[in-house]
C-alpha cells in the first residue's frame, strides 16, 4: 500500500458530529438556529460548497431537519459533485424580515447510504421521485447565531464547536481532511 493509499484510507474516516448530538450539548442554540432556518415555513437556506479550484459555490436549498439529523437533497449539479469530492459546506439561514438575526452551521456532508431512511425523508418532505437527487446528512463542527439588539444593534455571537473527543468517527466516501476540535464559546 503506497502513501497515497494510506491517506486516503485515513480521509475516509471523518470524525463527524450530527444534530442530535449538537443539540444534546447545546440545546439553546440549536432551537433558533432551527427556529431561523424555519421562520418562513419549511426549512431555507444558502448551502456554500468548496469548488474545485478553491472558490466557494452558493446555492438556495431547503434543509430537514429529522431523524436526529440535518439532511438537505441535492440535485445532479456542480454543487453536489463539489460535496462528492471535497464534502466542506457551510449552510447560512436566509436573512429574516423583521430582525438582522443569523443563523449558520458548517462542517461536512456525506450521502446518506441508508435507502430506508432517504425514502422516508423523501416521502415527509415531498422530494420528487422522478428528480435525480442525493441525500445528504450535514454534520456539523461549528455552529453560530447572531442576534443585534439595542439601539446600536450591537451583536452578540453565540458558537458552538464540536468538542474533541466527543465525535464518533464515521465512515466517509470522500476524502478531506480531519475537522478540528474546539469547545462552547460565548464572543461579544
Amino acid at each position: 500500500m503506497g502513501a497515497s493509499d494510506l491517506v486516503q484510507a485515513f480521509y475516509r474516516l471523518v470524525v463527524m458530529t450530527s444534530w442530535s448530538e449538537f443539540a444534546a450539548a447545546s440545546p439553546r442554540l440549536a432551537a433558533d438556529i432551527e427556529a431561523l432556518f424555519h421562520q418562513y415555513g419549511r426549512g431555507f437556506g444558502y448551502l456554500a460548497t468548496v469548488r474545485r479550484d478553491g472558490g466557494p459555490r452558493v446555492h438556495p436549498v431547503s434543509p430537514v431537519i429529522a431523524e436526529g439529523g440535518l439532511f438537505c437533497f441535492v440535485m445532479d449539479s456542480p454543487k453536489r459533485r463539489d460535496l462528492d469530492r471535497d464534502g466542506r459546506y457551510a449552510l447560512h439561514a436566509y436573512p429574516a424580515e423583521h430582525s438582522d438575526d443569523e443563523a449558520y452551521v458548517s462542517g461536512r456532508a456525506r450521502p446518506v447510504s441508508d435507502a430506508g431512511r432517504g425514502e422516508r425523508l423523501a416521502r415527509a418532505h415531498r422530494a420528487a421521485p422522478n428528480v435525480d437527487w442525493r441525500l445528504y446528512e450535514l454534520d456539523i463542527e461549528v455552529a453560530t447565531v447572531t442576534h443585534r439588539s439595542g439601539r446600536d444593534r450591537t451583536p452578540e455571537h453565540r458558537v458552538w464547536r464540536a468538542p474533541a473527543g466527543a465525535h464518533r468517527v464515521r465512515p466517509r466516501t470522500g476524502d478531506g481532511p480531519s475537522p478540528a476540535g474546539g469547545a462552547v464559546a460565548r464572543c461579544a
